[in-house]
Formats: C-alpha cells, sequence, structure tokens
C-alpha cells in the first residue's frame, strides 16, 4: 500500500514496465545471434566469436554474461587442461529462440529491401 495515498502499488514481478527489461534481451543484437548460434547446440567462446561475425571478443563475453544472469544460456566448466567452458541454451532460452526466430527470418528476407530503402534515402538531396 501507498502510504500518502491508501492505494496498492504492483509489486515488482506485477509491474508492467519491466517488461522492458525482456525486451532489451530481444531488441539487442548480439544477443538474438548468440541465442540463433547456441540453439544448434552447445558451443565455446572460440566457436560462438567465429559463428557471429562483427562481435568483439568483449561484446561476446558481456552478452553471455548476461544471457547466463538471466536464465538464457548456461555456462559449463569442465576442469581439464586446459579448462573447456561450454555455452548451451537452458529451456528458457530456447523458447526464446523459438519467439526470436520470425524476426530474424523476416530480417534476413528483407535485408536487400531495407538496403535499398537505405540508398534512395541517402541519395535525397535533403537526406
Amino acid at each position: 500500500m501507498n502510504p500518502v495515498d491508501g492505494e496498492s502499488q504492483p509489486t515488482r514481478q506485477e509491474d508492467p514496465c519491466r517488461t522492458r527489461e525482456v525486451l532489451d534481451i530481444v531488441g539487442d543484437k548480439w544477443a538474438l545471434l548468440v541465442v540463433r548460434t547456441l540453439s544448434q547446440g552447445p558451443r565455446r567462446f572460440t566457436e560462438l566469436k567465429r559463428a557471429i561475425d562483427g562481435i568483439s571478443q568483449r561484446m561476446l563475453t558481456v552478452t553471455l554474461r548476461d544471457l547466463e544472469r538471466d536464465g538464457i544460456l548456461t555456462r559449463t566448466v569442465r576442469n581439464v587442461m586446459p579448462p573447456h567452458v561450454s555455452y548451451e541454451l537452458t529451456p528458457m532460452g530456447m523458447t526464446l529462440r523459438e519467439a526470436t526466430a520470425p524476426l530474424l527470418e523476416w530480417s534476413v528476407l528483407h535485408l536487400p529491401r531495407i538496403d535499398a530503402a537505405r540508398a534512395a534515402y541517402d541519395a535525397r538531396p535533403d537526406a
């Protein structure tokens, strides 16, 4: 209850503004590309780095930590020499992949048209 006006306030879990936190994941291009790559099975850091064109080592590290914190993937360390670290989607991460697959497919399908629209816009004298 709000002590000032007697109205109850939404709890943290009920707050509709918290959906922004989920949208931050979905709207992050690197997160989506990591999730898409991991949908093919567990991968090591170097495999992810090679598979995701343009991602820096630091950005991949930050993205993996964020996704692990959010419960989207798990990080497994095997005690061998050298240490073997792999990343894998959790069941929740798989549902994120299923939910975002159409968006990624749409992106691939429409990329040529987006490129053409950008070129036309950039060629305008008022742009």
